[in-house]
């Protein structure tokens, strides 16, 4: 039986090669890889290539939960595409598209069985939506 697939995308008003660049970098994914004001991410670790792992740290602000959200890149198309399977087996891909104001990054990730879809929609986009305004704000400054 296939998973459920849950789209996500936002528009970035930023170059392809910034937003990806605010994607793939730790220093760039701890800024934004939460869902609430509550969460954070200390720490994330990239190893871009296929075959490479990434780790990213999910902890509560107030430190009383946390996670490890691992995976490993089976895909990698720099500056277009990259598929992640997650320590559970589900994956996600996402792709990276100029638009006329700038890229359009979507998301298509395989759904988990534990906690409702529109849940994890709105959770996965909640972050999607913290990486746009990290990704804007840090190309103004450039």
């Amino acid at each position: 039986m296939t998973k459920p697939q849950i789209t996500i995308t936002t528009d970035v008003d930023a170059p392809i090669t910034h937003a990806w660049q605010a994607y793939t970098t730790p220093a760039d994914i701890t800024q934004w890889n939460f869902a609430s004001d509550d969460w954070r991410c200390p720490s994330a670790e990239v190893d871009l290539r296929v075959g490479g792992k990434y780790n990213a740290r999910m902890e509560a602000r107030d430190s009383s939960f946390g996670f490890d959200f691992e995976a490993v890149y089976e895909e990698l198309d720099p500056g277009k595409a990259l598929t992640m399977a997650m320590a559970d087996g589900r994956k996600a891909r996402t792709t990276f598209k100029a638009t006329d104001t700038g890229t359009r990054v979507t998301t298509v990730f395989d759904a988990e069985t534990e906690n409702p879809v529109d849940m994890q929609r709105d959770g996965w986009q909640a972050i999607l939506n913290n990486f746009k305004a990290h990704a804007e704000r840090s190309a103004k400054a450039h």
